[in-house]
């Protein structure tokens, strides 16, 4: 039989390993293509024991071309490729400013290559992962599609605006082109399983598992990182949207794909609600029976103070929402941090 393929790059990813889940789920085959440059093996084991089978996977550096090209045949020896959906990108804000050729060199040349590599097989859908960082520090929220790009507090922010054009100008110049752009809001929680999670390698860079991770007495108490901000208790203020939520509308946005002729839609993937980080402190407290150790630091640089989302495009358009809440998704990242110190 054969097989009706996707290609995922940066599938042992946090957020790609979950769409992995999501993807056989609704009967696609995901084949996955990642370095462990920012990931760990480890992940194949707990999408193994979910699927009952694990997951093809080709150990390949998306910046690549001639070694994509070969993922590309063989998976058209096997069967149709329905799609590729790209995540495999350096996301971190604070390590981006540190290491902008890095992240330039990494985000949009394996953007490139691959834009490259699909067009050359004939393969037409297109799903992005990218990011509400795209937006900058917005003039108003909640924030829509049509919110302009204003200068990126960050490298990696700009990185993301600048594989947003050049997709765009591959969808204008190829009539096969067809693409949807998810800009993420603050993607947290694990697979209810508690078998994959979030997996930051060294020091965490995202919220969650930080506080996770000091929670458990595993580092020092979380730092808040200022509360002087423009904001309700002086923290910044963020959509946060389950991770099963958003690897969810990575299948409905390649479904919608399926059926289109030249389409390029950006869509903002969030809650509509937004938290401040001490607000998030709080509602994991309540949700867990438990304490986080935390203190208040000085501002990070590339933060924004205040972004959420207006997400009402994506749900008209293909027909995704939230289900899950944000207390829903701190138990299931507790519960990963808990099965993390169980295995280790």
């Amino acid at each position: 039989m054969k097989l009706n393929q996707v290609i995922i790059t940066g599938g042992a990813g946090y957020i790609g390993s979950h769409t992995v889940v999501e993807l056989i789920h609704a009967g696609y085959e995901p084949v996955i293509i990642d370095n462990f440059s920012n990931s760990h093996p480890r992940v194949l084991d707990g999408l193994e024991r979910i699927l009952n089978r694990r997951p093809q996977l080709f150990e390949v550096d998306c910046c690549d071309e001639t070694a994509l090209n070969g993922v590309f045949e063989s998976c058209l020896q096997q069967g149709n490729i329905a799609g590729v959906i790209h995540f495999a990108a350096f996301k971190a804000v604070g390590e981006s400013t540190a290491e902008p050729l890095q992240y330039f060199r990494n985000n949009i040349g394996s953007t490139a290559a691959l834009l490259e590599v699909m067009h050359r097989h004939g393969v037409g859908s297109f799903v992005f992962s990218s990011s509400c960082t795209v937006y900058g520090q917005p003039e108003q929220i909640p924030v829509d599609e049509h919110a302009p790009f204003l200068p990126a507090e960050s490298p990696y922010g700009y990185t993301k605006q600048a594989c947003e054009r050049l997709i765009s100008d591959a969808h204008f110049a190829h009539s096969e082109l067809n693409v949807t752009l998810l800009r993420y809001f603050n993607p947290i929680g694990a697979h209810p399983t508690g078998l994959i999670g979030e997996l930051p390698l060294g020091h965490p860079n995202n919220l969650i598992p930080f506080l996770t991770q000091a929670t458990a007495g595993l580092r020092d108490p979380l730092t808040v990182f200022g509360n002087d901000y423009p904001t309700a208790d002086g923290t910044c203020v963020r959509d946060y949207i389950h991770v099963v939520d958003l690897a969810k509308a990575h299948v409905a946005a390649l479904n919608w794909l399926q059926d289109q002729h030249h389409a390029c839609e950006a869509l903002n993937l969030g809650t509509g609600n937004g938290s401040t980080v001490l607000q998030v402190i709080q509602a994991f407290e309540t949700a867990n029976n438990i304490q986080v150790p935390h203190a208040i630091g000085p501002r990070r640089p590339g933060d924004v103070t205040a972004i959420y989302a207006d997400a009402k495009k994506a749900k008209k358009l293909i027909g995704w929402e939230c289900e899950l809440s944000l207390e829903e998704a701190l138990k299931d990242a507790w519960n990963w941090q808990k099965k993390l110190g169980e295995t280790s």
